[in-house]
């Protein structure tokens, strides 16, 4: 290269450099005029001396308390205290394993004993990606910063949150040793399901005391605080155990432990070995869920069913996980006051019926549950709020509860077929009186009876759920019309393949739960408008400061008038179709059956003007049920249920629906009408045989 390029080269590069420093420049003077005069300076100053404040004034006691939070029933009862018990398994810093400390500092904060609180490269990632993407995505945090944001701050994302708990950091770097913030950071960091600190997690997964854990053990636990939903060892453990061999390599990497240990380690094979303890009941699974979303939706967070490709659902679960459990933490240490819309009177009348019925099967699994299982919910017609919910049978074994009225997703046969089929043909050209066909066509679906009658009223078909109508009508309505309805509704695990004509049976790719059945039914009884399930009223703190109350926001799903004919018409499945028998004795009620493919489901789902109850009975691991119907197991503890819970009350009928061809009786008149009938006539019969799906 000649002299002349090169001279022309460096000054290409000369002056490069001095644009880029120009630029700089400018960028800086631009942020600390934004920083000044914006406003921000005096922020930034007031989160200053808070922090200092939150410093002056704590002590080594101040890393032990803990607020106990209560929840409450509709009637004011105590039904559960949460508590994290921090006070009781404190470990000091010479008691706590030192794989621990070191597996912490691996996988969290490798400068741990060097910085002075924060991370300068790590936060300027994070402010990176903070604007990137808009928002706070990163941590950045040392394990200083993450004591200050358990111990002090809120778990919100946001540059102020993230800059006071920088200040925080700071002062407790500068009046507590590296060896105290290391013991005050595990024995408040959160292990999931209760467990706060390194020895109460010992405790609640392998019931031994931390000093006794193996160094796989240690890195197992370890591995929980990152995210404790996705890292649940109960549900997730092979998520937990990942991370387990991630922390491990890091460990070998920075020369903590040896190859040989790291074989050895990796090699051992996890086996959760939690305390005996009383289940918690399906009372407090259900609450927990519902406070957790409460706080979740408080601070902001979209919930979604539907997503637009694999990459943005993962993104979305990702979410989700993070912030669903962080606000359970709180739940641990805040002192809520967590009043809920359950009735315990009620949830023990709705546990006894499921038991009693159900008693006779006493077939149980390798863990020793019951195998034939039942779930049923109650809904306030009212208020739209959860009354009482049971998610299996009652046993008392200690370790998890599947509360299967919201974890299981079971297929509903031909419950569904009000929600997903009759109520939405009923907004256009159907009435109960239109004729449609019940004909055995090639590609068509069977009726289990056998028995096709030809030119049928639809109220008959819905009567004697007839395959052949629904599938028929769903593929005139279209499965996605019909499907649009259910996910309008909040039904959760709607697939894209459920597009199809045999969901008018319910044969659906995932299945539906108990409580989602119950709130669709409820949307129909209260002509259409659709409130999402909750037993959560409202929360406040330990003074009784409202934090947030629920309120019952209402959609409409369907027109007033088709849902006034869909209970119509499920009035007449009780007074003469497949839940015939099944009709409360002083007060008006509606209802469906449903029976899956082989009697592997059992379903039953119906209301009166007070509340909806659905119920579901079937085994776990699905196989065929000789004798199950919606309007056996399922049909009787439905009607034992509301039998009870309807004694005293006084009979209100259903509100009429318009007929346009005949003279509508106002409602003073259907009212007093039906309060004479009660009930309504007895019809015949039914041929023999179950149903497909019924």
């Amino acid at each position: 290269m000649s002299k002349k390029k090169k001279k022309k080269k460096k000054y290409r590069a000369f002056w490069f450099f001095a644009k880029l420093q120009i630029v700089l420049v400018l960028l800086v003077a631009g942020a600390v005029g934004w920083y000044y005069y914006g406003g921000y300076a005096q922020k930034v100053a007031i989160m200053q001396q808070e922090a200092r404040m939150f410093v002056q004034k704590s002590n080594a006691d101040t890393f032990r308390s803990v607020q106990t939070s209560l929840v409450y029933d509709t009637n004011g009862k105590l039904i559960s205290a949460l508590k994290g018990e921090k006070d009781v398994y404190y470990l000091e810093y010479e008691d706590i394993p030192a794989y621990a400390v070191a597996a912490m500092i691996s996988i969290e904060d490798k400068k741990f004993y060097s910085h002075s609180g924060i991370d300068i490269k790590a936060i300027l990632r994070a402010a990176q990606a903070m604007i990137q993407n808009g928002e706070v995505t990163q941590g950045g945090s040392t394990i200083t910063q993450q004591l200050a944001k358990l111990t002090f701050l809120t778990q919100e994302r946001t540059w102020e949150r993230k800059i006071e708990e920088i200040f925080i950091a700071v002062g407790l770097e500068q009046k507590f040793s590296k060896d105290e913030i290391m013991e005050f950071y595990l024995n408040n960091v959160y292990f999931g399901n209760g467990y706060y600190g390194i020895q109460a997690a010992s405790k609640g997964y392998f019931n031994v005391d931390a000093k006794d854990l193996s160094l796989s053990q240690i890195t197992f636990l370890c591995a929980i605080p990152n995210n404790p939903s996705l890292y649940d060892p109960v549900e997730k453990m092979e998520n937990t155990i990942k991370r387990r061999d991630r922390i491990l390599n890091q460990m070998l990497q920075d020369g903590k432990i040896s190859q040989e240990t790291f074989g050895q380690a990796q090699a051992e094979v996890i086996t959760l070995n939690r305390p005996e303890k009383t289940k918690n009941d399906y009372v407090e699974t259900y609450t927990y869920f519902c406070a957790v979303r409460a706080l979740m939706r408080q601070q902001g967070f979209q919930f979604q069913t539907e997503f637009s490709s694999e990459e943005e659902k993962a993104k979305y679960q990702e979410e989700y996980d993070a912030l669903y459990g962080e606000c359970q933490k709180s739940l641990y240490t805040e002192g809520y006051r967590i009043y809920t819309s359950i009735d315990l009177d009620m949830q023990q009348m709705l546990q006894d019926t499921v038991d009693s019925h159900l008693a006779e099967f006493t077939e149980q699994n390798e863990e020793g549950i019951f195998a034939l299982q039942g779930a049923a919910v109650c809904i306030d017609n009212h208020t739209g709020h959860v009354k009482a919910i049971v998610g299996g049978r009652n046993q008392n074994l200690p370790g998890y509860t599947l509360n299967r009225a919201y974890q299981s997703f079971r297929q509903p046969g031909s419950a569904i077929k009000p929600l997903l089929v009759y109520t939405p043909a009923l907004e256009g050209k159907y009435t109960p009186d239109t004729i449609v066909q019940d004909v055995k066509t090639e590609e068509g679906p069977s009726n289990s009876s056998g028995w096709y009658e030809g030119d049928i009223t639809l109220r008959r078909a819905v009567a004697a759920s007839k395959n052949t109508v629904a599938w028929n009508m769903l593929e005139e309505l279209t499965p996605q019309t019909g499907l649009a309805y259910l996910k309008n509704m909040k039904f959760s695990r709607i697939d894209p393949k459920d597009e199809r004509p045999t969901s008018a049976l319910g044969g659906f790719t995932n299945g539906v739960s108990a409580v989602e059945m119950a709130s669709g039914y409820a949307a129909i009884v209260h002509d259409g408008k659709f409130r999402e399930p909750t037993c959560i009223t409202k929360i406040t703190d330990a003074d009784d400061n409202v934090i947030l109350e629920t309120q019952s926001e209402e959609v409409e799903i369907y027109k007033k008038n088709a849902a006034r004919m869909m209970t119509d018409m499920l009035v007449s499945v009780l007074q003469e179709g497949t839940g015939q028998g099944l009709a409360l004795s002083a007060m008006p009620s509606a209802g469906k059956t449903g029976t899956t493919n082989d009697n592997k489901d059992g379903w039953f789902v119906g209301y009166t003007s007070y509340y909806t109850t659905s119920v579901w009975v079937g085994y776990d691991m699905p196989r065929e049920l000789p004798g199950l119907s919606g309007s056996s197991y399922p049909g009787g503890i439905w009607q034992a249920f509301m039998e009870q819970v309807h004694q005293g009350l006084e009979p209100v009928a259903f509100l009429p629906y318009i007929d346009e061809n005949k003279a509508p009786l106002d409602d003073e008149e259907y009212l007093d009408g039906m309060q004479e009938e009660q009930g309504g006539p007895q019809g015949e019969g039914w041929p023999e045989g179950q149903e497909v799906f019924q």
